[in-house]
């Protein structure tokens, strides 16, 4: 961990990093694995005039083979966005916005988060399949058929999974299809988790109600909709995964967490009974629910700026987090790692804001812990309980959603009378009783210096915390400084600079 903090700089030069290169061979294999006459009707149509693409690594060798075709075949004026903020799953609208475009093209892997400012086209590309070997493996998985079977796959498989569909149904009767919906359909009627609905219509969800909440078998999740039968209920499914062990695979595996996974990676060409023990995730996971039960100060890191509600979240959890008597503080620093977060001492835990894709991180190797929203909504919330069931897409405890639970109501006696002891500590706290009444307590406590006894500070905020730190970073001392000419500085990397001898 203290290498993370402060490197030395020779992990950076040693570190191989892979790359799936999946270059297309020829200019027929352009037209059809990034569907441009599908890009250019999209730009058309709409009369688009500045179009941002936005490219995993692993594609970007045929980004401009891309630009090129898109610009020959329409009017537009296309151009590549370069890193972005944060997952290549989710549509950087922000950095688009910054060099003014009206639309987005997102190329490879997508989480496929409801976005709100700038309309988007989504191309998954189109990955080999050998489904001779993929229906081979499905039938020694499922041999006596007694099992219902939910196919799920990833999208760079959505091109084909009609007709390996139609095969698997062949081997095996009762198999039922979780169909990636249309991207061009508006997420905010498709993509509330868990909802069931009466009226589902074809492939597409065009004409869903989510209005209209019934008792029917209909699910929606992650941009994806299946429907199972009424004779069954969800836990008697087993789910068949076509893709490699990415994070939506375990995404999913958290969310339908009481169904047993089998997953097919057809790059290697290998089937798998998965064997992640979700229970045991469960229970780490429950750790960091008590850990952001015993936290004072809590660090809201926006791990997104495109996923829509990510502000209403935001707000959800400075309210949620005020009223259990914490401190927070908002950061935006771009994609995650240890020394960034380590900067900030002050910080007891930290509540991440991001697509479901990214939510679940394993903050082992942090310095403070890292929780979603979720978790920190059970943490905080009374109202709300464990039940085991697992939720990783933040609007969802939003308001209107299906999984919302509202914020008991302001009642400073109850709040106080609420204690409980830390199963980490195992020391008492108590649960939504205000900073100045601890900070009042503190103040009153007198102990005694002596061998075995360390006095502590109980710091109000993040500024008296840094008060009382020895480096507290650069010092501008304006005025103080004397002018002096510009001069040619180092040349080289910081391992060895040109006029270092050794």
């Amino acid at each position: 961990m203290a290498t993370a903090f402060s490197p030395d700089g020779s992990e950076v030069i040693q570190r191989s990093i892979e790359v799936n290169i999946a270059k297309a061979s020829s200019e027929t294999d352009l037209y059809s694995v990034y569907e441009i006459p599908r890009c250019v009707e999209f730009i058309r149509k709409n009369v688009f005039i500045k179009v941002a693409l936005q490219f995993p690594d692993e594609l970007l060798l045929d980004s401009t083979s891309i630009v090129k075709f898109l610009q020959q075949e329409t009017d537009a004026l296309v151009f590549i966005l370069a890193d972005t903020s944060y997952g290549s799953c989710c549509v950087d609208e922000i950095a688009a916005q910054h060099a003014n475009a009206d639309s987005i093209i997102h190329f490879g892997r997508a989480c496929l988060s409801p976005t709100s400012r700038l309309p988007v086209l989504y191309i998954f590309g189109q990955r080999p399949i050998d489904e001779d070997h993929c229906c081979q493996i499905f039938q020694e998985f499922f041999a006596d058929g007694s099992q219902p079977v939910i196919v799920m796959y990833d999208v760079v498989y959505a091109h084909c999974i009609d007709s390996l569909t139609k095969r698997l149904t062949e081997t095996l009767l009762s198999v039922v299809l979780s169909r990636i919906l249309d991207p061009g359909v508006d997420f905010e009627r498709n993509n509330l988790t868990d909802s069931r609905t009466s009226n589902g219509n074809d492939d597409d969800g065009t004409d869903i109600d989510l209005a209209l909440l019934t008792n029917s078998n209909t699910y929606f999740q992650f941009g994806r909709r299946f429907t199972i039968g009424r004779q069954h209920a969800l836990e008697d499914y087993a789910v068949f995964y076509v893709g490699a062990p990415t994070s939506t695979l375990t995404n999913l595996m958290m969310t339908y967490n009481r169904c047993p996974f089998f997953t097919y990676d057809p790059e290697h060409r290998q089937g798998l009974r998965e064997t992640l023990n979700v229970n045991r995730q469960l229970m780490k996971r429950y750790y960091l629910i008590e850990r952001a039960r015993d936290a004072n100060v809590v660090g809201i890191v926006a791990g997104t700026l495109g996923v829509k509600d990510y502000l209403a979240v935001i707000d959800r959890l400075k309210t949620l987090l005020k009223k259990a008597g914490k401190k927070t503080y908002t950061f935006v620093v771009g994609k995650l790692n240890v020394a960034k977060l380590a900067n900030f001492m002050e910080v007891d835990i930290y509540v991440l804001v991001s697509c479901p894709e990214n939510s679940l991180i394993d903050s082992q190797e942090f310095y403070k812990p890292v929780v979603t929203p979720f978790e920190m909504e059970i943490a905080c919330n009374r109202a709300r309980e464990w039940t085991g069931e697992y939720i990783t897409d933040f609007r969802q405890i939003l308001p209107g959603a299906a999984k919302h639970v509202e914020l008991p109501a302001d009642d400073t006696t109850e709040q106080d009378s609420t204690t409980d002891v830390s199963l980490v500590t195992g020391k008492l706290r108590s649960l939504g009783k205000t900073q100045e009444s601890s900070e009042t307590t503190a103040s009153k406590v007198l102990v005694r210096r002596d061998e075995t006894t360390t006095v502590g500070t109980v710091h109000a905020n993040a500024s008296e915390f840094l008060a009382g730190r020895s480096w507290q970073g650069l010092e501008q001392q304006l005025g103080q400084t004397p002018v002096s000419k510009v001069v040619e500085g180092r040349t080289g990397i910081a391992a060895s600079y040109s006029e270092e001898t050794n």
